[in-house]
């Protein structure tokens, strides 16, 4: 179980609290618990929560880290929580130079939970949701069995995914109720043409508007698509509309509430572990550090900011592009006058003294998510700087490779594997395909191809809650298919787009 702090703990707390104060940082009261190594593991396999809803998959994160830590693969350093107050936990085996990195880690990723736009919809209070969502599925489980829960469980975190992220913040369809008054409302018969007005009553009379007025509504309805408007949130479309029973419609509810609360975590990753290096940076080298721990501080410090050939890590990045912006804005390395100048020697000696970056990159903080901050932010000098490159694997050489350096496929590469997870864009379109109650999903091509072995599993899970064919419009080798799963068998077929 979670231990308080010991009071040579506590005293650190306040420490470093009050050096994220004193740097201007904003964030929900902050609670430390101490675990072992393994109840980290169990918290980490759990999303960082103390309990969520019985499923093997927990066991089986549980096991990976555990795996992980006995092999000397990998170590956790901090867990928080997105909540108010904000949890967290620190490993009780940690040196001391390490709780105080962790804790003003940890104050970094409250301040930006707290006032980054992507979190403001988000629950506060789901600690308390997740352990009551936890209470509903077991009593599901007592009442339903676990089989059927779990296979249930299953085939809709496969779908999880099928989410709209931005839904929080926009409003992509009107209230149809409302729509469908206003409509009405602006409707007008007018009937036959008439030239003097005191014979529109015998002309037109109101019998035969009526009737001219209801013929309309038929034909509109005829007309009228289900849904109106493409759906992006799948699983929205399938609690209103799939002929679910009462504890399947419960459990999708959980599992797209929870989903809805983890995507800004996906969205903003390079951001969020940035702003929280970059904090944990600053406390420990300006503030908090002994001389005695400066190399232990090194060296946990550059092991987590490590980057493998060929791959992201979010931590280096982001930090270093919230370094970037911060000297930019000091030394005013922006704004029409330093793009327009192409003197190398003259950008290299630019500095206007403005010593505007710190304001700017809280300012930062409140407003960009990771496509925003990468497309707005991340320039040509910064990827030459950070030797950023596109790789791809080599048919002929059997071999991953570089493939280029060029700045603008580089940045298009990267913000292409942050746009919706970097996984397909997926709508509904039409719940009555064909007139048989068979649900048309379409995919947004973006130029990669769906992958066929998930796609073909997607829309088996997909027709398991639907129960009724499930099809999806897609593109392959640039031209239009149809998947189609009816239940029993999978077909394609191509079509016009």
């Amino acid at each position: 179980m979670p231990k308080s702090l010991t009071p040579r703990l506590a005293a650190l707390r306040d420490e470093i609290h009050g050096y994220a104060k004193e740097f201007g940082l904003d964030f929900f009261e902050t609670v430390f618990e101490m675990v072992s190594y393994d109840e980290m593991n169990m918290v980490a396999a759990y999303g960082g929560f103390p309990t969520r809803y019985p499923h093997w998959r927990w066991g089986m994160e549980y096991e990976q880290l555990a795996k992980g830590y006995e092999y000397g693969l990998s170590k956790i350093y901090e867990l928080v929580i997105n909540n108010d107050p904000c949890y967290a936990y620190l490993m009780e085996s940690n040196p001391e130079v390490d709780q105080k990195l962790v804790m003003a880690h940890v104050y970094g990723h409250c301040d930006f939970f707290k006032n980054n736009f992507s979190f403001r919809h988000t629950n506060r209070r789901m600690i308390d949701d997740m352990a009551n969502h936890a209470t509903r599925v077991r009593r599901w489980v007592d009442k339903i069995g676990v089989e059927k829960v779990e296979d249930f469980i299953d085939r809709t975190l496969s779908l999880e995914n099928l989410i709209d992220q931005h839904a929080p913040h926009i409003r992509r369809n009107p209230d149809p109720q409302r729509a469908e008054e206003e409509l009405k409302s602006n409707e007008r018969v007018e009937g036959f043409k008439v030239n003097r007005e005191y014979m529109r009553g015998y002309i037109n009379p109101s019998e035969f508007l009526d009737s001219q007025r209801k013929l309309s509504e038929d034909e509109k309805q005829q007309r009228k698509r289900f849904p109106e408007r493409p759906q992006r949130d799948v699983l929205y479309f399938l609690l209103e509309h799939a002929p679910l029973e009462p504890w399947e419609v419960d459990i999708l509810s959980i599992l797209r509430d929870e989903a809805y609360y983890f995507a800004p975590q996906g969205q903003t990753k390079i951001m969020n572990e940035g702003w929280a290096s970059y904090w944990h940076s600053t406390i420990m080298t300006r503030r908090a550090l002994r001389d005695d721990e400066i190399i232990d501080y090194a060296d946990h410090h550059s092991g987590t900011m490590g980057v493998r050939p060929g791959a992201i890590n979010p931590y280096k990045l982001g930090i270093e592009l919230w370094r970037d912006i911060e000297d930019r804005w000091n030394k005013g390395k922006f704004g029409k006058e330093w793009d327009e100048c192409d003197d190398l020697r003259a950008r290299q000696a630019w500095d206007k003294k403005l010593g505007a970056g710190r304001e700017k990159i809280f300012e930062v903080r409140k407003h960009y998510n990771d496509i925003t901050f990468i497309d707005t932010f991340l320039t040509a000098e910064f990827a030459q700087q950070q030797k950023l490159f596109v790789y791809g694997f080599n048919d002929k050489r059997n071999s991953w490779e570089i493939l280029d350096r060029e700045f603008r496929k580089v940045k298009n590469k990267l913000l292409t594997s942050l746009t919706n997870f970097g996984q397909p864009i997926i709508e509904v379109v039409d719940g009555n395909y064909e007139n048989r109650s068979e649900l048309l999903l379409a995919h947004k091509h973006d130029g990669q191809d769906l992958k066929g072995d998930y796609a073909r599993e997607t829309l088996r899970n997909l027709q398991s809650l639907w129960r009724r064919p499930v099809n999806i419009i897609t593109r392959y080798d640039g031209k239009g298919a149809l998947l189609r799963y009816d239940g029993q068998h999978h077909s394609e077929k191509k079509v016009e787009l």
